[in-house]
């Protein structure tokens, strides 16, 4: 197939399509891939390879990868080449029900995993050798300097650990992207120094990737944005929780125990996190604050546009087309108010603890002690895993969970007796501060949990009286 060249970088580097791409990677070998969650994530090659498998499948070979990301990827990844049964083992996270439930079956193996650990862990060899990293880049230069997309994830240890690249030019996001990342991998024990980051501002590695032009393998040239995502607006129920959030640190500023003007925050994503994210940019007795954050979402996007966050790092943009296309027509309104790192980075303790974030995160459930369950379903089954809200919340100076008290249109309790800890990975209640609720059935009013400075029968007796849900017919 012969393949467009506008591009000058493509008339010295390798050119192939994905089915060529695909055809390269072997059976066996451990492959990773750039982006957070479905952002910067390169797909052309994964849909290419799930084919492939299908195929040799069918003439009864092997035929599995093992798979290594940032996060989470979407059904153009994880889902495809999970109905390909083309995954020996997944690593740290994902989100897709069709792989989940090979995980859950025995069938795929999965490493849970804390997000900012990932980089590190490939450097010790812990995953074993990583034949190929594919990146999805908005531009590249001949001398193989790549300009990253809309994520970063774990692409500038991936490219430095595997033995050969592929990059997915991907023209649907553009070059002026150049500027947006802000790239550091640290050292390893015992050389390892101290990450110089002391504002959200701060900028200490390159804009973008250097990669030995040797390494790369082809470049196979895309055209398109993200898969889909859509957030729902704020419904009654998430707004009361971002209500009570937004409440809840006003009463902590004006009590003098935070500093609302310089702490900064993290959110995790999804509807409750926009819509804590909104009650706190609407609300009249919270000022304009920073974010330290990995994921940016929609609610970040408008509340930067409406100058109520004054600047937001991150490892991703995680929005919806309206709201990326908004962005890339007014990328210089945000050149300085953004900027996108390696999770290494963003998730890094050393650097949540020091800048002393307020960390904002969402749960399946809690038990009367104050322990959190984020990864598992009635105490067996995976749901998606522990992502990064570890990472922030053992280290951050003031660490929230905010969700529902009730689940199943109220039918099933979301604070549970106890959450054992040797059955699944759990954040114990010694290292949190809060667990907000919102409003409990017939307007009844609940208080946050207050875990911080505690005795465990005092935090008993506040979580039994949120566990009240109201059994429906």
């Amino acid at each position: 197939m012969d393949l467009p060249s506008f591009h000058p970088a493509l008339d010295t580097l390798p050119r192939l399509t994905a089915e060529d791409a695909a055809a390269l990677i072997e059976d066996g070998q451990t492959v990773g891939l750039s982006g957070f969650t479905v952002a910067g994530t390169p797909q052309a090659v994964m849909r290419a390879l799930a084919g492939r498998a299908e195929r040799i499948h069918a003439e009864g070979k092997p035929f599995k990868i093992g798979l290594i990301t940032g996060a989470s990827t979407g059904p153009w990844v994880d889902g495809v080449l999970s109905r390909a049964d083309a995954i020996l083992f997944r690593t740290p996270y994902q989100s897709d029900p069709h792989l989940r439930e090979r995980i859950n079956s025995g069938n795929t193996r999965f490493y849970d995993l804390h997000l900012s650990s990932v980089p590190q862990n490939i450097r010790y060899g812990f995953f074993g050798k990583i034949s190929w990293a594919i990146i999805e880049a908005a531009d590249l230069t001949a001398d193989g300097e790549v300009t990253l997309t809309n994520a970063v994830g774990i692409a500038p240890t991936l490219c430095r650990m595997a033995d050969k690249i592929l990059i997915e030019l991907n023209t649907a996001h553009p070059a002026a992207l150049r500027g947006f990342h802000d790239l550091y991998e640290p050292f390893d024990p015992p050389f390892r120094r101290e990450i110089p980051v002391f504002t959200p501002r701060d900028r200490i590695g390159t804009t973008s990737l250097k990669i030995d032009p040797k390494k790369i393998a082809g470049v196979i040239q895309t055209r398109h944005l993200d898969e889909s995502l859509s957030f729902d607006e704020p419904c009654k129920l998430t707004t009361e929780i971002g209500e009570n959030v937004a409440n809840f640190l006003a009463a902590e500023s004006e009590s003098g125990r935070l500093s609302l003007n310089l702490l900064p925050l993290q959110s995790g994503v999804g509807d409750i996190a926009n819509a804590i994210l909104s009650a706190l940019g609407s609300h009249p007795k919270i000022p304009r604050f920073t974010m330290y954050t990995e994921v940016i979402q929609d609610s970040v996007i408008r509340l930067i546009e409406a100058d109520r966050i004054q600047f937001a790092s991150g490892c991703s943009l995680t929005v919806s087309k309206p709201v990326l296309d908004r962005l890339y027509q007014n990328l210089d309104q945000f050149r300085d108010r953004l900027l996108l790192r390696p999770q290494e980075i963003t998730n890094q303790p050393e650097i949540v603890r020091r800048l002393g974030l307020i960390s904002v995160n969402t749960a399946i459930e809690a038990d009367i002690y104050g322990n959190v369950n984020s990864t598992h379903l009635m105490g067996a089954s995976l749901m998606n895993g522990i992502g990064g809200s570890g990472d922030f919340t053992r280290n951050a100076f003031l660490s929230i969970f905010a969700f529902p008290s009730t689940a199943k249109n109220g039918r099933i309790s979301t604070i549970v007796p106890l959450i054992v800890p040797d059955v699944m990975p759990v954040i114990k209640s010694t290292i949190r501060s809060v667990v907000i609720f919102p409003l409990a059935p017939a307007n009844r009013p609940v208080p946050p949990v207050m875990i911080r400075f505690s005795t465990t029968w005092k935090t008993l007796g506040s979580s039994v009286g949120v566990a009240c849900p109201v059994p429906t017919v």
